[in-house]
């Protein structure tokens, strides 16, 4: 036996005098401190790279620049990934849910900073997206590997995970509610009174160090002049509805926007058509630059004139549907200017843009009603309230997460006597977009591929079984030449009475039940006549290995079969799955992960 190292030692006397609940809520300390400085650093790149491209930048020249640095920065961010990290990086929360449905919590190493590097590289150089993705799967990275150094079980580490979440949303929008909640609606982590302990540790932890280090004003500066009157609750409504509806939009265009770039094999053809359709996106509307949450300042602070600086609608700025116009074209554009980023071998998230374009929404929707006097006497609507609230409204509909979004608007700008027209919003907004679509943007690609864990705690179990744990192989082949004689040699050396008939190739072409042969099995002058061709069934059904559990077990309650067959896409036998096999899993699964100590 090897000498222990020092670590080998500290976790003996770890596990020897601190209780593991104990030690759990430390790591949640030090996962909130680590993922707030990863937050700072992340934070601190994007803004100095920006200051460096855009200091000495002529006004008159600006526009030009501003159309080749997000092209330089998806370049170098699509070649850090390509040939330093060597992995997908992108759509950053899709990949924590992935892993916690599919990989049992367990997230790269890389990712504790390979997303922050090109990120900031992204976003420095203008890319249209957002930096709390990459942020929230830095973060879930930390809690996952901190949670692997220490030995922690699978259930600990999806606690970890979503301690880092929290972190990362706490630490980079000085949010520590929002943090908590992103966590528990986006994640959709099954916790118990016992789990909200550490996440609101993690939180509050990387908010306290955020504050510390980079002060405790609010992101968005918002004073708000005016009290919420009771009688603007239609027009709530209204917007949150609208919301929905563009948050739909959001989410189709995105999905149809990624599937072309899909189809794009190599990474220079998605570049060159990323950059190309970034670029002119950017030079016809400027404030597509970035995150854009210069421009939701703008927009709050009621200062939106300055939005046409740079543009080719600089003479309209004046002009009221020029405005109007101007932002309309922005709202069906970003997402294109979003994906293109990605698309192109960028790394950013939606969250930014979701803030971005319902900040745009909720202005655009204020501002008309308060130029229609003649329709609408006597309701001025507050453009900055709307704003904020059309903000909270896009989140909740794109991410699916309305107590997210009203926490989050409320502490991103000290808000927090607009709670009720954000409840409202939200809700309306919310229950808009599940009319037409039940998943949000981060979850809808694993529910297409019944990979998505949910609250739904039997769907979340059988999420979380493993196809290739359960496939059993002691099955015993023949061919379907083999005689009735060998097959009797077979059957008295299996334990099983069920025997797959496969080919040269490996391909499963039928099976050979024991009840079907039994009264020709005992008759030695059938032995040389009959082949395993002629008596050999085809099964019932087959299982395909990229099958989700949750349609296995439906064609399993379709067949009232007990054991079916398991092929590859070309048709290999590859074992049986049996309902026996499948239960005992569900039994272990369900007591490592939901179990009530949890």
């Amino acid at each position: 036996m090897g000498k222990k190292t020092r670590f080998d030692r500290l976790l003996n006397w770890r596990e020897k005098h601190i209780r593991e609940k104990h030690f759990i809520l430390i790591l949640s300390l030090m996962i909130g401190i680590i993922t707030a400085f990863a937050a700072i650093l992340l934070k601190t790149l994007i803004h100095t790279l920006q200051h460096l491209l855009t200091e000495k930048i002529d006004i008159n020249s600006a526009n030009w620049l501003y159309l080749v640095y997000p092209i330089i920065g998806i370049l170098l961010s699509g070649l850090f990934v390509k040939y330093i990290v060597k992995d997908d990086i992108g759509h950053g929360v899709t990949k924590i849910l992935y892993a916690i449905s599919q990989r049992k919590s367990r997230i790269k190493p890389h990712n504790t900073w390979s997303s922050v590097v090109a990120s900031s590289i992204t976003i420095g150089f203008g890319g249209s997206v957002g930096a709390e993705a990459p942020m929230v799967l830095t973060g879930s990275a930390i809690g996952s590997n901190l949670g692997r150094l220490f030995k922690m079980e699978q259930k600990t580490l999806m606690l970890l995970v979503g301690c880092g979440a929290a972190g990362a949303i706490a630490g980079i929008f000085k949010a520590p509610i929002a943090g908590l909640l992103f966590t528990i609606e986006v994640l959709m982590l099954d916790l118990t009174t016992a789990s909200v302990l550490p996440l609101l540790i993690s939180s509050v932890t990387a908010a306290s160090v955020s504050y510390i280090f980079t002060g405790t004003e609010a992101m968005f500066k918002f004073n708000q002049n005016e009290v919420f009157n009771l009688q603007r609750i239609p027009y709530v409504l209204i917007l949150g509805v609208i919301c929905g509806l563009i948050a739909l939009y959001f989410t189709r265009a995105t999905i149809w926007t990624e599937s072309i770039f899909r189809r794009l094999k190599t990474f220079w053809k998605k570049f060159c058509l990323g950059a190309a359709l970034l670029s002119i996106l950017i030079f016809l509307l400027p404030p597509l630059y970035g995150e854009g949450y210069d421009t939701i300042g703008y927009l709050i602070s009621n200062s939106y004139d300055n939005l046409l600086d740079g543009s080719l609608f600089y003479n309209l700025k004046d002009n009221y549907w020029g405005i109007i116009i101007f932002l309309l074209i922005i709202v069906l554009l970003k997402v294109f200017a979003t994906a293109a980023t990605n698309g192109g071998g960028g790394c950013g998230g939606i969250f930014a843009p979701s803030l971005y374009l319902g900040c745009i929404v909720g202005f655009i929707f204020a501002h008309s009603f308060n130029h229609l006097p003649a329709f609408f006497p006597g309701n001025h609507l507050p453009e900055e309230n709307f704003a904020l609230m059309g903000m909270a409204g896009m989140m909740a509909g794109v991410m699916h997460s309305p107590l997210t979004a009203v926490f989050l608007i409320a502490e991103l700008t000290g808000g927090f006597d607009l709670f009720l027209p954000l409840m409202i919003v939200t809700i309306s907004a919310y229950f808009t977009i599940m009319l037409f679509e039940k998943h949000s943007l981060y979850s809808i690609r694993l529910a297409q591929k019944g990979e998505l864990l949910t609250h739904d705690k039997d769907k979340a179990v059988l999420t979380l079984l493993n196809t290739n744990a359960v496939i059993e192989n002691e099955f015993m082949t023949v061919r379907p030449e083999t005689t009735l004689g060998g097959m009797v040699k077979v059957i008295a050396q299996s334990p099983r009475n069920v025997f797959p008939v496969i080919d040269n190739e490996n391909v499963l072409r039928g099976v050979v039940l024991l009840d079907n042969i039994r009264n020709i099995m005992f008759r030695p002058e059938l032995y040389e006549r009959f082949s395993v061709k002629k008596f050999m069934i085809s099964p019932p059904a087959k299982i395909n290995i990229t099958m989700p559990m949750d349609k296995i077990m439906q064609l399993f309650e379709d067949t009232k079969a007990w054991n079916l067959p398991v092929i590859d896409d070309e048709g290999h036998y590859l074992g049986f799955i049996s309902k026996s096999k499948i239960f005992n899993a569900y039994r272990e699964v369900l007591q490592e992960n939901f179990s009530e100590d949890s």
